[in-house]
């Protein structure tokens, strides 16, 4: 089954591209982009959860020494992981079930992971016109602000340690499936993705099941949060940064 989500040369809407790894990040000029940081395991998910539990802000950082640097300045909470396990010297880790509002209502999460925070810095560091991150717990959020924005986005998938993954994919398939009106899309990674989902959109947990991600971090009994990261709106707000932090969206 082919989804065609190609819209017309002439069209006047904004345009929207794929990037399946931070690798190809560079080939792309984000000045004038909303780029939105995909890591479905489990980064963007995580953050999507805090703030929606009532965190006042998730600090995004690259690096351990600065996460816990930041974490002692503000009094934050340091969280984060490398390749899935808990980083020592760190309080918490890369886990959503972590920080259900009884914990983390109100407080700063100061967050460093594999994936996720690295693309985020990338981008930022290119001169994004606008950064947010998205995952299938916030899908409806993330595509309602990107049709209401009406700018060129960048949909960035974290892939892990910059090889593709189908997780991330996927979740950008879902995006350009709710968006694809919206958009000019000449782009054939965004085509493959949305054909991907279109594919798996009723079999997603099981289709989900069949990769390396899904089995690397399930290795480690994590098989719960799997399950959450790709379950739709069940942290239904818009994380986007703000000054260093990530914050709700018109919060």
């Amino acid at each position: 089954m082919r989804l065609d989500v190609y819209l017309q040369p002439m069209s006047t809407k904004p345009a929207l591209h794929t990037i399946l790894s931070p690798k190809l990040l560079d080939i792309y000029d984000v000045s004038d982009n909303i780029v939105v940081i995909i890591d479905v395991f489990r980064a963007t998910s995580t953050i999507a959860t805090a703030l929606y539990n009532g965190a006042k802000r998730v600090i995004p950082v690259d690096v351990v020494d600065k996460c816990i640097e930041i974490g002692m300045q503000t009094g934050g909470i340091t969280a984060g992981e490398r390749d899935g396990k808990i980083i020592p010297g760190l309080a918490h880790g890369n886990s959503p079930a972590e920080y259900p509002r009884s914990f983390i209502e109100g407080k700063t999460l100061v967050l460093t992971t594999t994936n996720g925070t690295k693309l985020l810095h990338m981008a930022l560091n290119k001169g994004a016109a606008e950064v947010v991150t998205g995952s299938f717990p916030n899908l409806s959020a993330v595509c309602k602000y990107l049709v209401s924005q009406q700018k060129n986005v960048i949909l960035g998938c974290s892939a892990w340690k910059d090889r593709f993954n189908l997780e991330d994919t996927l979740f950008a398939g879902a995006v350009i499936q709710q968006v694809k009106e919206h958009f000019t899309i000449h782009c054939d990674s965004s085509l493959m993705a949305a054909d991907m989902y279109a594919l798996h959109q009723n079999d997603i947990h099981q289709f989900i099941r069949k990769t390396t991600h899904w089995h690397r971090l399930a290795s480690y009994g994590l098989e719960s949060d799997l399950e959450y990261c790709v379950t739709p709106d069940v942290a239904n707000i818009l994380p986007i940064y703000r000054n260093g932090d990530l914050v709700v969206a018109n919060s």
